[in-house]
């Protein structure tokens, strides 16, 4: 008999039933948290894409001002190696590629900023 089993038959009646509905409750609100986590990073990595991009062009900026923003960010942030340049100028892309396809801004919440690069990068 396994442990599973055993605490079946030492529990109280509906005790299964209801560790069950927990475990089924844990998992679905450790993925919703997922999901939100995931949608609240690609809320800040769009604006920071439009503001770096929309800043380039009405003040001029070059490159330069992306491994600036990287390397201040990197040092405020340490750690946090989503504000690489190499990251900053894919969310630049990822605000200029999705931009002007509102149909398509709802759909690219749902995935994940890896998947949204590698779609990018095709």
């Amino acid at each position: 008999m396994n442990s599973d089993q055993q605490q079946a038959l030492l529990a109280p009646n509906g005790y299964p039933d209801f560790l069950k509905e927990v475990k089924t409750q844990i998992r679905q609100r450790q993925f919703q948290a997922l999901r939100a986590v995931n949608n609240e990073l690609l809320a800040l990595y769009w604006w920071l894409g439009e503001n770096i991009s929309q800043r380039q062009e009405a003040l001029g900026w070059g490159k330069a001002v992306v491994e600036n923003l990287a390397r201040d960010l990197q040092t405020e942030f340490p750690g946090r190696n989503g504000f690489s340049a190499q990251n900053l100028w894919g969310m630049r892309q990822f605000y200029n590629e999705y931009r002007d396809k509102p149909n398509l801004q709802s759909l690219i919440g749902e995935i994940s900023w890896a998947k949204n690069l590698l779609i990018m990068a095709r």
